[in-house]
């Protein structure tokens, strides 16, 4: 039989242990760090967003000016350095976490360089007006500075890249939403997949130091506010659908057509993108431009202002900002400036719900909208809890946990049949730039990679993937 711990002798070897104490501070300050890159990085965003708007300011016709050069100049900016940092950065540190990624090519998606280009590209991205956001960035950002802490962990401190990985890429979601639940259920939906015993204090651990750091700087607010939600009634359910259906119709079309715009097909379009990127870049910009201009400004940025204006009651949206939003953030995407889907993609939820609550439900706009977040994220990331708890979390939503649970589910049921999920498809697109694997002139056929397996799922083309 198995003896009771002894309490004494487990604290004496704790105490004794000098090693233990060095590792487990190594990993609390690069939490630390990765918070205040997270800080930093929502403080320069912020500033960057003010910055454009004083540009547009200045002249209706600046943006057209600007938007398409400063475009142009960061994706040139990122193909010639910094090809690892295109894109949201979820795929890179999904790529990173394969078995199949060695140590020495973890550079290749996640180090501290990259951590700081990310920074420097996306805030460009953001005073350039491009429909981006820095959420999913956030976890790349975090990621590399937290995989930092293994040249001074010990041998035996029984953390490894993969736990580094891990709890980065949550301490990033965590520190960029404030949302702590959401950072842990992210870890365990689309990074890790598991929780494994001996990384769940690690992930906790960054998660908590990391929010730490966001919350002394930003105070503990919710991110979009508090959603007042009046009483739910029967009439809700026709309404509440009918968001969940357009948002998860939406949703599916938009990682449908991301994949495809990512992985390259043989049309002009495509070709363009590959064999003159600058100038491609050049004209997402210009049609970036175009779209502000049509929407009055409101599709510029990340979309926060203008959802959290939803949200209060305090603002609308015209008939048209869920179609130029969608276009708007695509086009943003498929430019190769490095920037995130997941505050544009709250952004058109919210417009789903409102558009849906003024001709339905007027008195129910608040919960209608929330729905509509969390559909149209469940819909394009086709993780739902993450999607549900991130919204919950951001409108502190607690008495719509079942609504949103029961919308971020459907619309990702509904994205299914259009699209396969986005993220793992990007990060296949992501391995394809590993170099190919050398095989020895003895070595027996079936121990080489086969076509078929070196091939992103679904008949992916990674053709373009050094473009991404």
């Amino acid at each position: 039989m198995n003896s009771e711990p002894d309490f004494f002798s487990n604290l004496r070897a704790e105490i004794a242990d000098g090693r233990i104490w060095l590792d487990r501070l190594v990993v609390l300050a690069a939490a630390v760090s990765a918070g205040l890159f997270v800080v930093g990085f929502t403080l320069l965003t912020n500033h960057a967003f003010e910055a454009f708007g004083l540009l547009q300011r200045l002249g209706a016709w600046w943006p057209f000016v600007w938007t398409p050069a400063a475009t142009a100049g960061l994706a040139w900016l990122t193909l010639r350095y910094t090809p690892g940092a295109a894109g949201s950065g979820i795929p890179q540190v999904m790529a990173a976490l394969e078995p199949a990624v060695s140590p020495q090519q973890l550079s290749l998606f996640v180090s501290l360089k990259l951590s700081i280009a990310k920074i420097v590209l996306s805030v460009g991205g953001i005073a350039a007006g491009l429909s981006i956001g820095r959420e999913g960035p956030s976890v790349q950002v975090a990621a590399g500075v937290m995989l930092q802490a293994r040249r001074w962990l010990s041998p035996r401190s029984g953390i490894n890249t993969h736990g580094l990985l891990v709890a980065g890429g949550a301490a990033g979601i965590a520190a960029a939403f404030n949302t702590p639940l959401a950072g842990v259920v992210f870890a365990i939906e689309e990074l890790s997949r598991r929780m494994e015993q001996r990384s769940s204090g690690l992930i906790i651990s960054a998660i908590v130091t990391a929010g730490l750091m966001a919350v002394s700087v930003f105070g503990n607010l919710t991110y979009f506010g508090v959603v007042h939600v009046p009483h739910l009634d029967a009439g809700m359910l026709l309404p509440g659908v009918l968001v969940t259906i357009v948002a998860g119709l939406l949703g599916g079309l938009f990682a449908r057509l991301l994949q495809a715009t990512m992985s390259g097909l043989p049309d002009r379009f495509s070709r363009l993108r590959r064999e003159r990127p600058i100038r491609f870049a050049a004209a997402c910009g210009l049609a970036v431009a175009l779209i502000g201009w049509v929407s009055h400004g409101a599709t510029y940025g990340s979309g926060y202002e203008t959802t959290r204006g939803l949200l209060e009651g305090q603002g609308g949206v015209g008939s048209l900002y869920v179609v130029l939003k969608f276009v708007s953030t695509w086009i943003s995407a498929a430019s190769g400036v490095p920037g995130g889907i997941f505050a544009p993609s709250l952004s058109i939820g919210a417009g789903v719900g409102f558009d849906i609550a003024h001709w339905l439900r007027p008195d129910a706009a608040a919960p209608l909208i929330a729905i509509g977040m969390a559909a149209y994220l469940a819909a394009v990331t086709q993780a739902p809890l993450t999607s549900f708890i991130i919204v919950m979390e951001m409108v502190d939503g607690h008495q719509m946990v079942l609504s949103l649970m029961a919308a971020a589910m459907l619309a990702r049921l509904v994205s299914r049949l259009i699209s396969h999920p986005l993220y793992p498809a990007l990060a296949q697109l992501q391995l394809a730039r590993l170099p190919p694997v050398e095989v020895a002139a003895d070595e027996p056929p079936q121990d080489a990679p086969s076509a078929d397996a070196a091939r992103p799922p679904d008949d992916i083309d990674a053709l373009d993937v050094k473009r991404m």
